[in-house]
């Protein structure tokens, strides 16, 4: 019997669960789940003999350390900032780990003892990052093994809401943690590279340049900068690329929208704000706009933006329903990010039926033989409910896919690593094909980068 623990169980764990159940049999596993919080683990667990559910916290040392020394492999859904506990443990262990967050720097100082034990530790195997990884190395070996050279590569991600279920004016709804999509883009400017040069886009420029992708069967949608683009740059084996953009994907206008909040200061989350439990939605806005004795939360706003009343921007923003007087934040010290979140999530949370949408997209270009080419190449795959999501199917195969794969010996290369080598990618994109998450690729005229609006 193999013991695979699971430790915390977010909203991408459904997923990982129900594929790791339905292997639990054949592949002779015994799974324990740890979590603050244990219904949420009975909820999705059906009854087995073979499953255990623990209380845990993770920052008990004695019954982290005890739960972890009873496994073969420890996944870890904890939120990023948690992982290196566990991750410390289980080099002291000689443990192999999964995750789906990014590397972290106390992440990757691990590297050296987690090789020299002959650990496996691998990160970034979710959907963006995993996914947009595996499918991007997939190409980009394929181009280099056939003596190409990549000149252009671009990449972007979104976690939509499915278009049957998209009934709002934004065209979206949170499909994942709804705190990251409202400071998403902060922390220093994005940059990437053009036909050569690098190019910066400060925050406050951010969603006000995009530009636009077509996917087949689904129509058109709007890209915005990731803040670096460049972080893969020398992982990926791309030094002497021309042009190299990474960015998130919205269906268009949501930025030109978006961009209210950040102009306001409403996306803020370095500071926090006086009697915030007792205001009103309406005094929240207000608290952004000037004084006067006259004019109305409304009729400031439009001037201070320049928005006039028969724009869709307004019909936006008063679909939030933010101008209530009724409606009150009851949050205590919060920031002007944690109330914005709170409003939005009374508009844009998942109905239980509710379907979201993963849409994914590159871009190759590459010479060979004197001259360009590329590939265009896109995935979307559609949610369920609301609790089997695109986003956890997306997030939770390709992590439980890769814990057994580790388990079983088919991916051994020691090391704290991504999902970049054909001794990852290959598998791993071969089954999750046959969940019906795949790419459909398209070879297109080379016409360079694409600049639009940036």
């Amino acid at each position: 019997m193999r013991n695979i623990l699971i430790i915390g169980l977010g909203k991408s764990s459904t997923y990982l669960i129900k594929y790791l159940l339905d292997k639990i049999d054949i592949e002779q596993l015994h799974i324990t789940i740890g979590d603050l919080n244990i219904e949420n683990a009975k909820k999705l667990v059906r009854q087995h003999e073979r499953v255990n559910i623990i209380e845990l916290d993770v920052f008990n040392d004695v019954s982290r350390k005890n739960a972890i020394q009873q496994a073969d492999i420890v996944i870890s859904m904890l939120p990023a900032r948690f992982h290196i506990e566990v991750a410390k443990d289980c080099v002291r262990l000689n443990k192999n780990m999964v995750t789906a967050s990014y590397i972290s720097p106390e992440m990757q100082d691990l590297d050296a003892q987690v090789k020299q034990k002959g650990l496996v530790f691998m990160n970034e195997i979710g959907v963006d990052p995993g996914i947009d990884h595996m499918s991007a190395m997939q190409v980009i070996d394929r181009i280099r093994n056939n003596g190409g050279k990549m000149i252009l590569f671009e990449s972007f991600t979104g976690g939509l809401v499915a278009p049957e279920c998209d009934n709002n004016l934004w065209n979206y709804k949170f499909t994942w943690n709804p705190r990251n999509v409202v400071i998403a883009g902060q922390g220093g400017a994005a940059k990437f590279l053009q036909e050569g040069t690098y190019k910066y886009i400060p925050y406050n420029r951010l969603f006000r340049r995009t530009e636009f992708i077509d996917i087949e069967n689904y129509g058109r949608f709007e890209i915005y900068a990731n803040r670096d683009s460049l972080k893969y740059q020398s992982v990926y084996g791309l030094n002497d690329i021309k042009t190299l953009y990474r960015g998130t994907i919205r269906r268009v206008g949501f930025s030109r929208a978006w961009n209210i909040f950040v102009a306001l200061g409403m996306t803020d989350d370095s500071y926090t704000i006086e009697d915030s439990e007792n205001m009103s939605y309406r005094d929240f806005i207000n608290a952004f706009l000037p004084y006067s004795p006259t004019d109305s939360v409304e009729l400031k706003l439009r001037h201070q933006l320049k928005i006039d009343q028969d724009d869709i921007m307004w019909d936006k923003l008063v679909e939030l329903d933010i101008f209530n007087s009724n409606k009150r934040v009851e949050l205590k010290n919060a920031t002007p990010a944690q109330i914005l979140q709170k409003i939005l999530m009374d508009s844009w949370t998942l109905h239980e039926n509710d379907r979201d949408m993963i849409v994914m997209y590159h871009k190759f270009g590459y010479e060979l033989e004197g001259k360009n080419y590329q590939i265009d190449s896109n995935m979307v795959v559609l949610g369920e409910n609301q609790t089997y999501t695109a986003m956890a199917k997306t997030v939770g195969l390709p992590v439980a896919i890769a814990a057994l794969a580790i388990l079983n010996g088919k991916i051994k290369t020691p090391g704290v690593q991504l999902p970049i080598t054909k001794e990852v990618y290959t598998p791993i994109l071969t089954e999750l094909e046959t969940y019906g998450i795949q790419f459909k690729e398209h070879n297109v005229p080379y016409f360079g980068y694409n600049p639009l609006n940036i």
